[in-house]
């Protein structure tokens, strides 16, 4: 991982948007980033899940964009986390059909939808975006005192 691009938002505490050129060590670094916010939301029974899609979205960008570049957003929601990966690829991320047991590659993204609860891709005029969401569990409410 390089450099960031950009600044943290003024929201700090909700949400977290940075630049990077990735590499094939960049996604143990933003993993930690990652679970960084999550602890600190209170949301750290995520972070396996998110962690692991994450690390699928910033692999993808290593092998299939020129230059490496992307932009990182980490949302706080109330009903759990948003993850988004936003390149300047216009390709499309590819899935192998779930009968494609010879193919080489392409599983990551099955990974991301047996992981999550919701993920999807906005496609932007200079690139995409993948996003993926996890929602946090129900908490139980505290005994009376």
């Amino acid at each position: 991982m390089d450099h960031g691009i950009e600044p943290s938002p003024a929201n700090a505490s909700g949400s977290y948007r940075m630049g990077f050129t990735v590499g094939e060590h960049s996604a143990r670094h933003i993993r930690r980033i990652l679970r960084m916010f999550l602890t600190r939301w209170d949301l750290a029974e995520l972070s396996d899940a998110a962690e692991l899609a994450m690390t699928e979205l910033v692999a993808n960008v290593v092998r299939h964009v020129p230059g490496r570049r992307c932009t990182l957003l980490i949302l706080r929601r109330p009903e759990g986390l948003r993850v988004e990966v936003t390149d300047g690829s216009a390709r499309p991320p590819l899935a192998v059909r779930r009968g494609d047991e010879l193919a080489e590659g392409g599983r990551g993204l099955l990974l991301v939808e047996a992981v999550t609860d919701r993920w999807g891709t906005v496609r932007l005029a200079d690139g995409k975006t993948v996003w993926f969401e996890c929602d946090a569990k129900p908490r139980a409410a505290a005994p009376p005192a």
